[in-house]
């Protein structure tokens, strides 16, 4: 549970982002409210209905005063403050909090807000603190065989647990490996997640207190492209933790970019999939840095540095190819059965098209080298299905067996 410090922090930096968007904030908070007062998938009461139209007149108030006058913000932030007591369960905060920072996670890092989420890695929700006493501590059975866990853009490392399965816990239990999850600000630029990413991965082999035998690497969605990025300059440092990576697994990663960040509304998709973080697809022109890599594919700061992100140009990227040292392997989604025609497959599953998570691309220069024997299709699935689909696992089992 948040302690007091947190909560103020908490609710400081709520009030930051009052400030620049008052009224859209106030609309946020309002479905917000609703969400909470009346859970999906269950029927409201009339009790719940009478809640639901008491506090819109006091939403109407505030708008009406922030017109105005424009202030009011201390009743706003007492409403927010009402609402996020309301949500009792961790998973629930650490998903609202999650998709604010895929959506504007880059404004919240250069403002120091404290809603900002801090790259590290975690364990059950519980930071990791890189020390042989910690690891410990957390790991009582540790090995040498470590397994590290990348979601996606918008999500956390909770997240991997779906439909109670955890690709992660799965693998961990039947193939004798330590799990360990990242947790990282979905919307900062790719690379900036990428080299912050090798630099702990140096750190966590330096401070491992077992000899390391092997490290594999399952990513979902964007996080394919942070780790890749990670990869790529782990590789070019010449650092040690590059060494003991053995496989990485992507799992619907749009390794040539995502089609619906191309006409804008990547993030309409995927938060109207994620319980509680519906509300905030509302502000999904507002996007982060992180979101508008997700157009081409970037993986590093050449890619965007100079360039202005919301202009349309063609794909700038420098083509960064897979480690010949390292098996990797891709999975890709479709929505569609595999009996029907080609055109219905290419969609793929509702976020990423099948040809960019199989890195396939109609410029050979830029084609990922996948080995087919390395690549599968999972028929009548959508983007989130990948991280519960038990087909989906079986394939990831049997290729860390191999």
């Amino acid at each position: 549970m948040p302690n007091k410090k947190q909560t103020s922090s908490y609710l400081q930096g709520v009030t930051r982002i009052i400030i620049d968007t008052t009224i859209g904030i106030t609309n946020l908070v309002e479905t917000m409210h609703k969400r909470v007062v009346h859970p999906p998938l269950l029927p409201s009461t009339p009790i719940q209905h009478l809640i639901t139209n008491i506090a819109g007149i006091t939403y109407k108030n505030i708008r009406w005063s922030t017109k105005l006058i424009g202030g009011s913000l201390d009743k706003a932030l007492g409403e927010l403050g009402t609402v996020l007591g309301e949500i009792k369960t961790t998973i629930e905060k650490e998903a609202i909090r999650s998709a604010l920072n895929g959506i504007v996670g880059d404004y919240l890092e250069e403002n120091e807000n404290p809603l900002k989420i801090t790259m590290q890695f975690r364990y059950l929700s519980k930071a990791i603190t890189l020390n042989h006493k910690s690891l410990n501590a957390i790991y009582p059975t540790i090995n040498g065989k470590i397994l590290l866990m990348v979601h996606g853009a918008c999500m956390n490392d909770l997240q991997w647990t779906r439909k109670e399965h955890n690709h992660g816990e799965a693998l961990a239990k039947e193939l004798g490996k330590t799990p360990v999850y990242l947790h990282y600000n979905s919307g900062r630029h790719i690379s900036t997640n990428g080299k912050e990413l090798n630099e702990l991965l140096e750190n966590l082999v330096q401070t491992w207190p077992v000899p390391i035998q092997e490290l594999v690497i399952v990513s979902h969605s964007m996080g394919g492209l942070v780790s890749r990025s990670a990869i790529h300059y782990g590789i070019q440092g010449k650092n040690t933790w590059t060494k003991y990576l053995k496989k990485v697994v992507f799992l619907g990663t749009p390794h040539h970019g995502a089609p619906l960040e191309r006409t804008g509304n990547y993030l309409d998709v995927i938060l109207e999939s994620i319980p509680y973080a519906k509300p905030f697809a509302r502000l999904g022109k507002v996007r982060s840095a992180g979101i508008t890599d997700l157009r081409h594919g970037n993986l590093i700061d050449e890619d965007w540095q100079d360039k202005d992100r919301f202009q349309l140009q063609k794909d700038p990227r420098q083509h960064i190819p897979l480690p010949k040292q390292i098996e990797c392997y891709s999975i890709a989604a479709v929505i569609g059965k595999a009996t029907e025609p080609i055109s219905h497959k290419i969609v793929g599953d509702s976020l990423v098209d099948i040809k960019s998570a199989l890195g396939q691309h109609r410029n050979p220069s830029k084609k990922l080298e996948f080995k087919k024997k390395n690549t599968w299709i999972a028929y009548e699935s959508k983007h989130l299905d990948l991280l519960n689909n038990p087909k989906v696992y079986t394939k990831i089992k049997a290729w860390l067996i191999s």
